[in-house]
């Protein structure tokens, strides 16, 4: 029995190449960036390289819009925050319903502590934005909107651009969680009103700890930390160098792959969910049935709990997940199925699915052949949940 790993939303293999590219940086190329000499001004070279990877990676215009950072919660935590403090008149901030606990649980501070006042808007049976509720949000008020180019959960894609432009108008800057996005949809910041766009490297096959935020030129900006004048006194501290080696070539290799991988990786993901769909009954797929990302897979299997499936499943060597890492650990439902409306009987029987250049047909296969029967086992009277009565399979 080999190990399957189907959960790279939550994280993926850090790819030998990038590896190979930051071993240089815990030895040899050990200087601070920061230092006047030759060593260090060698892996000042090594991170210019990087920002200039992660710059194309999102089509910025400019080297110095990419700031280093420790991953996509600081990032996000500082664009909210950096919008609350630069633009003092205006205290309002607009959220989706089914934003990274980064996003929702920073706002539920902010409304306890600071009383700022936040708007979550709500989605569709698919992970659709409600367009009228989002308009009808901003205002004069709004200091920043916040919302996911791609959810962690389901892969729903949500209108980004389209919503930047509307943000814009009201005169709030834009942010957007592009943590699933990055490396799995083409993306050029160039062409849209998005002010400022988190990434984190271990989503994308680099190491875990570094990520970066994008912020546009003349985009009013306070750092989150301070101290230091690195990046450009936007994120003091010592810079962890290998970590952004290592970001800078797994956006490199994600963005020499993207046009060839995400065909291949889309068909292993519809193959997974057509053949799951016809040999299991009471099954529902939680997102929209296009605008997804290619890697992302949620399904629900009616009137059994994921927990009991992921114990299954691990059992035959294979790891997914029923939800956010991030949000690991909980008994409760996921938040994002919750605001899609997902039925109880599907609700506590979702499971995640997320696949990556790693993932092959063998992958596939093998869930594929053990599925069912975990299914048919746990729907046995001894061990069926009493949520609801059976229906058939359904595409949200």
């Amino acid at each position: 029995m080999w190990p399957v790993y189907l959960d790279n939303n939550a994280t993926t293999r850090t790819d030998p190449a990038v590896v190979e590219a930051m071993l240089p940086y815990f030895s040899e190329c050990f200087g601070n960036p920061s230092s006047a000499h030759g060593i260090g001004t060698d892996v000042a070279k090594g991170i210019r390289t990087a920002r200039e990877q992660v710059r194309s990676l999102v089509g910025a215009a400019h080297d110095n819009e990419i700031v280093f950072t420790s991953g996509g919660t600081e990032s996000d935590n500082t664009a909210i925050l950096s919008a609350l403090q630069a633009v003092p008149h205006r205290d309002e901030v607009v959220v989706s319903a089914v934003e990274h606990p980064a996003i929702l649980t920073l706002c539920r501070r902010l409304e306890t502590s600071r009383g700022t006042r936040i708007h979550r808007i709500p989605v569709d049976g698919c992970g659709r934005l409600d367009i009228d509720a989002y308009r009808a949000a901003l205002s004069e008020h709004t200091a920043i909107v916040s919302v996911l180019w791609a959810n962690n959960e389901t892969g729903a894609v949500l209108p980004v651009a389209e919503l930047a432009l509307m943000a814009k108008a009201a005169g709030a800057l834009f942010h957007t969680d592009a943590v699933q996005a990055a490396g799995r949809l083409p993306i050029d910041l160039r062409t849209t009103a998005i002010d400022m766009l988190s990434l984190s490297a271990h989503k994308l096959h680099g190491p875990k700890g570094v990520g970066a935020l994008y912020v546009r030129n003349g985009t009013p900006f306070v750092s989150l930390i301070e101290g230091g004048r690195q990046e450009r006194a936007r994120r003091a501290g010592t810079e962890n160098v290998p970590g952004i080696i290592g970001l800078g070539k797994a956006a490199q290799l994600a963005m020499d792959a993207l046009a060839s991988e995400t065909p291949r990786i889309a068909a292993l993901r519809d193959r997974l969910e057509q053949c799951l769909q016809r040999s299991i009954a009471g099954t529902r797929i939680n997102g929209p049935p296009m605008a997804r990302i290619a890697n992302t897979c949620n399904i629900a299997f009616e009137d059994v709990e994921s927990d009991a499936l992921l114990t299954l499943l691990g059992r035959e060597g294979i790891a997914c997940s029923s939800g956010s890492a991030c949000a690991s650990g909980t008994m409760e439902p996921s938040h994002v199925l919750i605001a899609m409306q997902v039925p109880p009987r599907f609700l506590y029987g979702a499971l995640r699915f997320s696949l990556s250049r790693d993932t092959g047909d063998a992958e596939i296969d093998r869930v594929l052949a053990v599925m069912p029967r975990i299914v048919e086992r746990l729907r046995q009277p001894a061990s069926r949940p009493s949520h609801h009565q059976t229906s058939d399979s359904v595409h949200a």
